[in-house]
């Protein structure tokens, strides 16, 4: 009996991984695979041939895909993870290659996405020596000190031996916690060279949520249902969190308006009857009135940065105090980090939700309404939609930006990826783009890089091959990238790339002129005759194989996003859009010691007391 005992309890225990002889590089590989990573984007290099070569053995287990630049590299990895909250690896070569990764490295960081930026180096036996592209005059090697404020961790394993233990540790950091890319610096022998180890099997996941402390949480309902004006305000941590189900859940038991940040668009559908856009400078009129506004405010997972919050300025977004703010996040330092939290709690926003929302089940009888508050929010709804309906059907040309982004609600599928890049356009998109599931709406926007979207779009792409993938693009971040629709065409990845003609960096031109009354730099023009230029954008992408249209009239705008999108094949649709037409204001930004602008929307539509 004992023998059979012993026998059962052994062949229970786990297998122990096999001790064999790999490359470096074959090691890195396999560990990947054995993480399930689908993807290795890239660009080649003297620094990284051996990676590549472990890859090309492994070819038919993960597949590589190399792209015109490294930045795009990390603008795909980057956008994979905020589709599919599951990390890829990029890979760089040595001295320029990974010196051109760490805008992408610092977006990803900034948004809490995360992804393995492995960088080729120089020999060790090269080390301060100064070979070719080796990173750092006086210190060896020295990559990592160049990107460390934009990783998590930057590992160098100078042996083989090593890099079993970097690359576990580097792929558990990167997800654990507050996700994050992480760096594997690896020199090129250590790619090349040969050890006796075992490659580690990954460390089960840990799913468990602190939902915060019970009695906090209950004190924080309690603040809840004695407010006449609550408002729930969900930042990117709702979609980082997946806390929509919990959301909708804790909303069917306490009817409270919702807002979100920017980043935070889609946590809920924006055609909910109590949700009521994103607040901040560009945000739309209810949203604001609502945040600055309420007496008993609910914060999820939200870092109340100066462009959401009108730059901390009282009463434009946000009146802390006397608003009562519950602060919830499972960062601490974000808590009270930018205004003093009445109640703080550290936890995670979906299991925060979830605890609430199971004990205002346990408490009410039927659902708290606050009805007076929320027909109030309605009102201003109304009162910005019947400002801005004129203009979505306008049939002027070049396009009004309300015309255009109405056309896109009219055809974009519910299922649809739509990735935003940074400039103007991307402030039309927070203010008057509803977006309806999360984890679908894409952009850059602690670090703001242009040419995420650009990219980006590939790699949301390949997360979830069976959605509808489309970008909204300026003219200047498309010019920043133009390359990746070489990949899109090498590597069949259906996208559509809309252009967003309005011949310049327009953002920055309207700020120049509103604060200086002059521009320089902004506008794309011939530098003799001031005539405004651009290059034809449908011929360039045709001469890179993709699909191509323009749209000259309104009325045949929803037509080509139709047919670009039923086409199923890289595909640029180029816009012209009116230059001279701003978002209006609702909060404002401030730029110190330059004065911050009044918000001009009550003024355009007539509202009482508007200045």
């Amino acid at each position: 009996m004992d023998t059979i005992d012993t026998a059962a309890k052994s062949a229970q225990k786990p297998r122990a991984p096999e001790r064999k002889t790999y490359k470096g590089a074959e090691i890195i590989v396999e560990y990947l695979i054995k993480e399930k990573v689908p993807y290795l984007f890239g660009v080649c290099g003297h620094g990284n041939i051996g990676f590549l070569d472990a890859a090309a053995n492994a070819a038919d287990r993960i597949k590589t895909i190399s792209v015109h630049h490294e930045q795009a590299a990390g603008y795909m990895a980057d956008a994979y993870y905020k589709v599919r909250h599951q990390p890829v690896a990029t890979y760089t070569s040595c001295g320029p290659g990974s010196c051109n990764l760490p805008v992408a490295l610092a977006g990803a960081m900034m948004d809490s996405s995360a992804f393995l930026a492995i960088s080729g180096n120089v020999p060790t036996t090269q080390f301060n020596r100064m070979p070719f592209q080796e990173t750092g005059r006086y210190y060896q090697g020295d990559f990592p000190s160049v990107i460390r404020p934009l990783v998590k961790k930057s590992f160098q394993p100078t042996r083989v031996e090593m890099l079993p233990l970097a690359v576990k540790q580097a792929f558990a950091l990167l997800r654990t916690g507050r996700p994050g890319p992480v760096n594997l610096d690896v020199p090129l022998n250590v790619f090349q060279e040969s050890a006796e180890v075992e490659i580690p099997e990954p460390d089960p996941q840990v799913a468990q949520r602190f939902p915060g402390d019970p009695a906090a949480l209950d004190r924080a309902l309690d603040l809840l249902l004695g407010a006449e004006r609550p408002v729930i305000l969900v930042g990117q941590g709702g979609l980082i969190g997946e806390a929509s189900e919990a959301l909708l859940a804790f909303i069917a038991q306490l009817r409270i308006p919702v807002v979100t940040s920017p980043n935070g668009k889609g946590t809920i559908d924006e055609t909910h009857e109590l949700a009521f856009g994103a607040i901040g400078r560009n945000g739309p009129y209810a949203a604001n009135e609502a945040a600055r506004n309420a007496d008993v405010l609910l914060a999820l997972g939200f870092s109340f940065d100066d462009r959401a919050t009108s730059a901390w300025i009282p009463g434009y977004t946000l009146t802390i105090p006397p608003t009562k703010l519950i602060q919830i996040d499972n960062d601490a330092a974000e808590i009270g980090r930018n205004y003093p939290a009445h109640l703080g709690i550290l936890g995670d926003a979906r299991a925060s939700l979830e605890m609430l929302a199971r004990r205002a089940q346990e408490k009410l009888k039927s659902p708290k309404t606050y009805d007076a508050w929320t027909a109030k929010l309605r009102e201003c709804k109304a009162v910005w939609d019947k400002y801005q309906s004129p203009f979505m059907e306008s049939d002027a040309a070049p396009l009004r930006p309300e015309r255009l982004l109405k056309g896109l609600s009219r055809v974009v599928p519910e299922n649809a990826l739509f990735a935003t890049d940074v400039g103007v356009h991307h402030n039309w998109i927070v203010q008057l783009w509803k977006q309806r599931r999360p984890r679908q709406l894409l952009q850059s926007w602690g670090f703001a890089s242009m040419g995420f979207a650009t990219c980006g779009i590939l790699g949301a792409k390949l997360a979830q091959p069976e959605s509808p993938a489309i970008a909204v693009v300026g003219d200047g971040s498309f010019l920043m990238t133009p390359h990746i629709l070489a990949t899109a065409v090498e590597y069949d990845i259906p996208a559509v790339w809309v252009v967003w003609n309005n011949y310049g960096y327009c953002s920055i031109r309207d700020m120049q002129l509103g604060m200086f009354g002059q521009e320089l730099a902004t506008s794309f023009q011939k530098d003799k005759s001031k005539e405004l230029y651009n290059p034809d954008f449908a011929m360039l992408a045709r001469s890179f194989g993709a699909g191509a249209a323009k749209v000259e009239r309104a009325a045949d705008l929803e037509g080509v996003l139709e047919t670009a999108i039923k086409a199923n094949r890289p595909y640029l649709v180029e816009v012209p859009v009116d230059r001279e037409i701003r978002p209006v204001g609702t909060g404002t930004w401030e730029l110190p010691p330059i004065p911050h602008a009044e918000p001009n929307f009550p003024k355009l539509a007539g509202l009482p007391g508007a200045r």
